[in-house]
């Protein structure tokens, strides 16, 4: 069976700010954010994210037997960017390694695919590393995406437990016909980059944008969330057999302000058990689960021994919810 052991995270030192005075930013409960510097990459951001954890000695790179990186923002299109952590943070190179290519859902994947490496006797202690710099895809004059996007890492080790109740039930869910909702329409294979796809355009709200930045459709993504978030939540609950009441606390993707209230009163959770840890930081993607819980255990809102539910939602479209049991 598995746990969560232990959990860090880092920002790059580069700190913006939205105008405090903004109805958007009232809104959407964002006033600073951190922005990767040019030549910084997720993958550095991850690396300090888990020398952090090293340096608290709840595991030895040593007993690192599985890395798991979720990232978007890949530092090739080959190799794998694990295999490059992986020799950066000196990890055995007996060490498993692999990307996988998530965003809002990732930390809650990752934790299932740990979960399922654990369960099946493959490994003992994952290294999960989530890490985003969205800010190399937006453009600055799109105030849809400019204003709520912010880089960071997270570092999470899963282990070995006795007790099967440490990470329980996974609910997933997907909906491709909604990828052109949250997408970087160039740069792939798909569509290449050319002087065309690098040319703005305005949209109808003032926006403006080029096929290579980051494109979301705001209401859409909304909807999506108001639809999907609350089925799944009740499909955990029936696997796990229990009710709201039971779990002590809720980690939601950490997406905005506004999002987070309106999930918080369409499901019926109360206030005081429910993360909002983005005010300083914004939407960091991947990394926004592991980040709100740690600050949330940090602050002695949730405790060992707690009922948490974990959910993820967003690009893809894609969405992820789980339970677990703290135990750090």
């Amino acid at each position: 069976m598995a746990r969560i052991k232990a959990i860090e995270y880092h920002f790059p030192a580069r700190k913006v700010s939205n105008d405090p005075q903004n109805k958007l930013t009232k809104k959407i409960g964002i006033l600073t954010r951190y922005i990767a510097e040019e030549y910084e990459t997720a993958s550095d951001l991850a690396i300090k994210a888990a020398e952090k954890l090293f340096e608290k000695d709840v595991c030895i790179k040593s007993e690192i037997d599985f890395l798991l990186f979720c990232t978007q923002a890949p530092d090739y299109i080959l190799p794998t960017t694990a295999c490059i952590i992986q020799e950066k943070l000196k990890l055995p190179t007996s060490c498993g390694a692999l990307d996988f290519n998530l965003g809002c859902s990732g930390f809650v994947y990752g934790l299932s695919l740990a979960k399922g490496l654990i369960d099946s006797g493959q490994a003992k202690n994952i290294l999960l590393l989530t890490a985003d710099t969205y800010s190399k895809f937006i453009n600055e004059n799109d105030l849809s995406t400019a204003v709520l996007f912010g880089d960071a890492a997270a570092a999470t080790i899963i282990s070995e437990s006795s007790d099967n109740n440490d990470i329980g039930h996974f609910v997933f869910g997907t909906d491709g016909s909604g990828a052109e909702d949250l997408i970087i329409f160039s740069g792939g294979s798909k569509e290449p980059l050319n002087f065309e796809t690098l040319l703005e355009v305005e949209d109808e709200k003032g926006n403006r944008r080029a096929r290579n930045n980051l494109y979301m459709n705001g209401p859409e993504v909304f909807n999506f969330a108001m639809r999907e978030v609350p089925k799944a939540i009740n499909e955990l609950l029936n696997k796990e057999n229990t009710t709201l009441g039971n779990y002590d606390f809720f980690v939601f993707h950490q997406a905005n302000k506004y999002m987070l209230d309106a999930l918080r009163r369409r499901i019926g959770i109360d206030q005081e058990k429910f993360s909002i840890q983005l005010n300083d930081s914004g939407n960091t993607v991947s990394s926004t689960i592991p980040i709100a819980l740690k600050r949330e255990i940090e602050l002695g809102n949730v405790k060992k021994g707690d009922k948490v539910m974990l959910v993820g939602f967003g690009v893809g479209l894609s969405w992820s919810v789980c339970s677990i049991k703290l135990c750090i």
